[in-house]
């Protein structure tokens, strides 16, 4: 595309994703991960915390700026957050209203999660037939270790990157960043 003197600033600043609403009901790095990558290219994501608190990466590190972890900007930029206790009918009814709007859901809870809140997704579908929905999880939502908790630290560990990662006369290390 050429500069021509009809393309404005905020036409260059919009993003692939441009017009994409995503409803994040991430929690600590792989889900708000997620969400933040899909509003790094233009989509309006809005997170869903729990009341009171908020998602605990804002407390999450040793490395605080204004009595918050300096993860929590990182991974919420560029979002609008909503409060909703998700155990209760209230925030499950928000949770309809929201997908209603929504072309995706991105979320990383434990396997089984929503379907004990009554949002799994055949019923998110009949809310939103065209939802797209991304549920991030260690093992998946079935099989046997779906119930395990999925942290980076499992994964390298079990795939065998620790093992070839440090020194051999020291425990494996974690790698640089969260994979």
């Amino acid at each position: 595309m050429q500069m021509s003197e009809h393309v404005t600033i905020d036409d260059r600043l919009k993003g692939p994703l441009s017009g994409v609403r995503v409803i994040e009901m991430g929690q600590l790095v792989a889900g708000p991960f997620v969400g933040s990558r899909m509003a790094d290219f233009g989509a309006e994501v809005i997170k869903v915390e729990s009341p009171g608190q908020g998602d605990a990466m804002r407390r999450w590190g040793h490395h605080r700026y204004k009595d918050q972890s300096l993860w929590w900007p990182v991974l919420a930029r560029n979002k609008k957050t909503v409060s909703a206790n998700l155990r209760e009918k209230r925030g499950q009814d928000l949770m309809r209203r929201l997908i209603k709007t929504a072309d995706v859901l991105v979320e990383n809870f434990k396997p089984g999660t929503l379907e004990k809140w009554g949002l799994d997704p055949e019923s998110l579908h009949i809310i939103n037939p065209g939802l797209i929905i991304a549920r991030v999880s260690g093992f998946g939502q079935t099989g046997p270790y779906s119930s395990r908790p999925g942290f980076a630290s499992v994964g390298e560990a079990m795939g065998g990157l620790r093992y070839i990662n440090g020194f051999p006369d020291q425990p494996p290390p974690r790698t640089g960043i969260s994979l």
